[in-house]
């Protein structure tokens, strides 16, 4: 069967082609302005005495960013390899459509994908992550995880870009472990790994499964030869099948934004408040009315967690305390008073400034990290139910959480912006590669019209499940093990070197970038 040819992005011919490559260039332009022109009046009232952090936060954002962009090579990719295949969409016109629903995925994402994959972090690095550590591990996992999609991309291997970023998080917990050896410090959290490993060992499994039985029902319901034809030459696919594969693109890309967008999101929140903790500390979107609520929150949770103190002294480093417990998951006496004398410390800080924006500079680094400290102790409380608080007192602590999460973990519009720009640069340089090993080498017959719409149906509900409850997957995973599903259910076969080389792949980039991630924060730890 003849190889099936595709037209450069850069080659378009005529008014029509060149026309999607026009819109994108004037949205990439309108983005990059407007994200230039929010992050500089943010930085307006930031006085720094040195040029140092600026300079760091540039190159972080530019590493950030470039992680995004390689995650457009893979992940995005994945979200237009059937309308760009199948002659549905020109790729010009296809990466500019993916891109606008990855931005809109994006912007409506609630940052719990992003902020959950951040707790695999140790939590004195989250704490610290403007000192010479906290820079290390940042440059660490991102320059580890862009390493590795620049590998698996250029042999067009579909490798996650979520696998690699998870596996670089827990390479730089295991060395911040080892380097501190018996100090106490703490590594990776691998209760929130074991979660997140469920969600990407899974998704591939559940990816083929439904696929491959969704493939049989359409079949079963849809008698239309034409739905499960291959695509012949350059021609498109008649309209309705072509406004299917449009659709199924546009839930896939959305899902995707809304999924893989919030873990850049997140790192970029880090650097940020890294950088610039002025800036970015806290919500400054969070009005005066807001604050007001939030003190008398933080006065009552103080009140309720007084009853389950038994008397206790009060601690003389109460954070250090509460920070302990976070380490180390141990109640010990001094925990609970602990806690309650944060909740108030925070409380009497955030009420003498009366908004979150009106917190002084000198103090707004440490009332972050007061926030940060008391909201991972009131989770990992709830969550093993130790101590057993009433369940009216649970409420109270627990409404404290979310209005603390409210005021710390936050992504400005920008960051969602330009992480949507990063995306779709991503998709529109490297769709070709895995556009083929997608539509050709994953089965021994081409893909056809109803397998592409099964496969993508699947990934897209299979992804906006995950981003429901605060689980990363990968988009990579899902599609390809779902193209695969539909391959078997089909009757088509696979050819098992690919297969066997996208397992390969699969497997190799926890360990790989666990080993890249480790040696780099090494080396960082020394260099800084």
């Amino acid at each position: 069967m003849p190889e099936l040819s595709y037209p450069q992005p850069g080659a378009a011919s005529g008014k029509g082609r060149n026309f999607g490559l026009y819109i994108f260039l004037a949205l990439l332009v309108t983005g990059i302005i407007y994200c230039a022109v929010h992050l500089l009046d943010d930085l307006q009232p930031v006085r720094e005495s040195s040029i140092l952090p600026y300079l760091l936060l540039g190159v972080a954002l530019l590493i950030a960013l470039g992680f995004e962009f390689v995650n457009g090579f893979h992940d995005t990719a994945n979200a237009v390899a059937t309308v760009i295949y199948t002659h549905s969409l020109t790729p010009n016109l296809a990466v500019v459509w993916s891109g606008a629903w990855n931005f809109l995925g994006v912007l409506t994402s609630s940052g719990a994908v992003a902020f959950g994959i951040l707790q695999l972090l140790p939590v004195e690095l989250i704490l610290q992550v403007g000192s010479s550590a906290g820079f290390a591990m940042v440059f660490a996992l991102l320059i580890a995880a862009i390493i590795w999609n620049l590998g698996t991309w250029y042999f067009g291997l579909p490798s996650s870009s979520s696998h690699t970023l998870i596996g670089s998080i827990i390479g730089v917990g295991l060395m911040n472990q080892l380097m501190h050896g018996a100090n106490g410090t703490s590594g990776v959290d691998w209760n929130q790994a074991l979660g997140v490993g469920k969600s990407l060992l899974f998704s591939p499994i559940v990816g083929f499964l439904l696929a491959g039985l969704l493939l049989l029902i359409m079949k079963a319901v849809v008698r239309v030869p034409a739905l499960y034809a291959e695509p012949k030459g350059k021609e498109p696919p008649p309209f309705w099948i072509r406004c299917l594969l449009i659709l199924t693109c546009t839930g896939v890309s959305f899902a995707h934004g809304s999924n893989d967008g919030q873990k850049g999101m997140g790192l970029i929140m880090l650097i940020l408040i890294g950088t610039v903790p002025t800036a970015y500390a806290l919500n400054k979107a969070v009005t005066a009315e807001q604050t007001q609520t939030f003190v008398a929150v933080a006065q009552q949770t103080a009140t309720t967690l007084a009853h389950y103190t038994q008397g206790a002294a009060p601690s003389l480093n109460p954070r250090a305390d509460v920070e302990a417990f976070v380490r180390t998951r141990q109640l010990t006496p001094a925990t609970l008073p602990a806690l309650q004398q944060l909740t108030e410390q925070i409380g009497h800080q955030v009420g003498e400034s009366r908004s979150m924006a009106a917190v002084p500079q000198g103090i707004v680094d440490n009332v972050r990290n007061n926030m940060y400290v008391t909201s991972e102790a009131i989770r990992l409380m709830l969550k093993a139910n130790q101590p057993q608080f009433a369940p009216e007192h649970a409420r109270i602590i627990s409404n404290f959480r979310t209005q603390i999460d409210h005021a710390t973990k936050f992504i400005p519009t920008w960051v969602k912006v330009a992480v949507a720009i990063a995306l779709g640069l991503g998709t529109m340089v490297g769709w070709k590669r895995i556009v083929v090993t997608v539509g050709e080498k994953i089965g021994k017959q081409h893909l056809t019209y109803g397998q592409g719409a099964a496969a993508e149906v699947v990934a897209m509900v299979t992804i906006g499940a995950a981003d429901a409850y605060g689980l990363p997957v990968s988009t990579t995973h899902v599609l390809s093990s779902g193209v695969a599903g539909t391959m078997a259910a089909n009757g088509s076969g696979l050819q098992w070197g690919t297969v066997r080389s996208l397992i390969l792949a699969w497997v190799l980039t926890l360990p790989a970038s666990i080993a890249l991630a480790a040696g780099l924060y090494w080396l960082f730890r020394a260099v800084f």
